[in-house]
C-alpha cells in the first residue's frame, strides 16, 4: 500500500494475509534498474514451471504502442510453519539510546581497531557520549564522541523505557564482536537519513538506520 497504486494480495486465510519469499537481492535488483523511467510498473506472483516474481515495465515509447520488459525471477516460497523464525524480534526495553556519529567516521575507527582485538565495547550515556573502546593485555585504545543527542524514546506499548530516571552520566556498555560490527557499518553504501544505537547493559546492542523509507534493524548480542 505505500509503494502501489493498485495492490492486491491472497495469503493462505484471512487471518494469515501473507506469503514469505526468500529472493536473491542481486536479480531483483538488476530487474528493478529498468523500472527507473518507467510509466508503469507491476510485480506479480507466479508459478509456472517454479515460483517466481514477475516485474513487468511498461517502458515510454515514441510511437502510440506500448514497450513492456518483463523479468522472471525465481522465488522460494517459506513455509508457513517457518513464518515465526523470520518475524521481526521484539526490542528490550534499553538503557541507553543515542543518536550514532558519521557513519564513515565510524567505520574508519572500527576498521583500525579490528587489527587489535577480536571485541569491541561501545558505551554511551543520555548526555549524548558514545565510546568505542578495545582493550587487550597489551594496550587500550578508546574514541570518545561528544555532542551526539539521544532521541526521545518510548517503548511500544507506550510505557517508559528503562532509560528514564537514568543518571545521564551514567554508561551503559556491551561488549560485542568487532567483525560483526565491521559488516554492518561495511554493508551501508548510502548514508542514512538518522542512525542510532540503543543499549541494553551488557546484553545486546539494536541499531537503527532510517534510509527514506525503508528502516533496517541490526541486533548483535554481547559477549559473555
Amino acid at each position: 500500500g505505500n509503494y502501489f497504486d493498485e495492490f492486491q494480495m491472497e495469503g493462505v486465510a484471512a487471518e494469515h494475509n501473507e506469503i514469505y519469499l526468500e529472493v536473491v537481492p542481486e536479480n531483483l535488483s538488476r530487474a528493478l534498474k529498468t523500472a527507473q523511467n518507467a510509466k508503469a510498473f507491476k510485480i506479480k506472483l507466479t508459478n509456472k514451471h517454479c515460483p517466481c516474481l514477475r516485474v513487468a515495465v511498461e517502458l515510454p515509447s515514441l510511437s502510440t504502442s506500448s514497450r513492456i520488459v518483463t523479468h522472471d525471477i525465481p522465488v522460494g516460497v517459506i513455509p508457513r510453519r517457518l513464518w515465526n523464525d523470520f518475524r521481526e524480534p521484539s526490542v528490550p526495553d534499553f538503557d541507553v539510546s543515542i543518536y550514532l556519529p558519521v557513519l564513515k567516521t565510524m567505520k574508519s575507527v572500527v576498521e583500525r581497531m579490528k587489527n587489535l582485538s577480536n571485541s569491541i565495547v561501545i558505551e554511551a550515556n543520555l548526555s549524548g557520549e558514545m565510546n568505542l573502546k578495545i582493550e587487550t593485555d597489551l594496550v587500550c585504545v578508546t574514541t570518545h564522541f561528544k555532542d551526539l543527542g539521544n532521541p526521545p524514546w518510548a517503548s511500544a506499548d507506550g510505557c517508559q523505557s528503562s532509560s528514564q530516571g537514568r543518571d545521564p552520566e551514567s554508561m551503559a556498555e556491551a561488549r560485542i564482536d568487532i567483525k560483526k560490527l565491521q559488516q554492518l557499518l561495511a554493508g551501508q553504501q548510502v548514508n542514512p537519513t538518522k542512525a542510532l544505537c540503543n543499549i541494553v547493559n551488557k546484553r545486546i546492542v539494536h541499531f537503527v538506520l532510517l534510509h527514506e523509507d525503508v528502516l533496517l534493524q541490526y541486533f548483535i548480542p554481547a559477549l559473555a
